[in-house]
């Protein structure tokens, strides 16, 4: 079990979680910059909103500090 597993979700990650719900692709960007992650997003994004919204929430959650 990692440590980030029990961290609570503070209040960046709700803010970047509401940027993520309208903007998917915007949302990964904040939390990880503009790595792999993003070009990933952005891409499940263009085939279907929700697996963009999907991996969206894992890697805000995922990738926390």
């Amino acid at each position: 079990m990692s440590e980030n597993e029990n961290m609570p979700v503070s209040g960046n990650d709700i803010i970047r979680m509401i940027v993520a719900f309208f903007v998917p692709p915007l949302g990964v960007a904040l939390q990880v910059g503009l790595g792999v992650h993003f070009w990933l997003n952005l891409v499940l994004t263009f085939f279907g909103y929700l697996p963009g919204l999907i991996h969206a929430f894992y890697v805000i959650l995922k990738e926390r500090d």
